[in-house]
């Protein structure tokens, strides 16, 4: 059922998939515009932008490229599509939300922990969503697994030291650091948690009853035919 439905439904997976950027990205955003420190590979894209001008996901973008190149050389082979795919995408969905006119930063603290933690809720859950259709996941996962394959060492040591990287290097180029930064690194994991099983069970279902439905349907057509 699964090696079906990873070859026969790429058109629904591709929607899961996109959907989950979409929500993702709106999460990332939020926490951006809640001002309360955002993910440490946005203090790095954020710092660019502060220090060189462009867009936030114009830096997403070239930072993505950069990543996977270094990938593609420690490990000597091409990265998949889908982390091509999901450095564009993210980019431009970033950039989308940030020229939304309403969008914008609260003016009171409350307001901004508010935004800061559904921000939080989204990402979380749109990243489930993304990461369930199986097509591929970002730069920063292809890079961490390149690391982890030639040194050997654990994959939770390697994320880390690459988000602390990514940390230190915005910090240097002025990107905003604060304690939201910390508690986004910690929660997320937390909220990933809860939220990949269940996304994953969904679009498990949401899938299986669209194989099973095309399945009845063809027999229906060929009992049809046989009349």
């Amino acid at each position: 059922m699964q090696t079906e439905k990873r070859r026969g439904q790429m058109i629904p997976r591709f929607m899961i998939y996109l959907s989950g950027l979409l929500i993702m990205t709106f999460g990332l955003v939020l926490i951006i515009l809640a001002d309360l420190g955002p993910a440490s590979w946005d203090v790095l894209h954020l710092g660019l932008f502060y220090s060189f001008g462009l867009t936030i996901g114009t830096w997403s973008i070239i930072v993505g490229i950069v990543i996977l190149t270094i990938s593609a050389l420690i490990v000597r082979s091409v990265p998949q599509f889908g982390a091509f795919l999901n450095m564009v995408l993210c980019g431009l969905f970033i950039d989308m939300y940030m020229m939304i006119p309403f969008l914008d930063s609260p003016s009171t603290f409350w307001e901004k922990c508010i935004m800061f933690v559904i921000g939080l809720l989204i990402n979380g859950y749109g990243m489930g969503i993304y990461i369930s259709a199986s097509l591929g996941t970002g730069p920063r996962d292809s890079l961490m697994m390149a690391i982890t394959s030639i040194s050997g060492w654990k994959v939770g040591k390697v994320r880390v030291g690459i988000e602390v990287l990514a940390l230190f290097l915005g910090v240097l180029l002025g990107g905003p650091l604060f304690w939201g930064t910390l508690v986004y690194g910690v929660a997320i994991g937390v909220f990933s948690g809860y939220a990949l099983p269940q996304c994953q069970h969904i679009t498990d279902t949401i899938l299986n009853n669209l194989l099973q439905k095309n399945k009845v349907e063809g027999q229906r057509a060929t009992n049809i035919s046989n009349y």
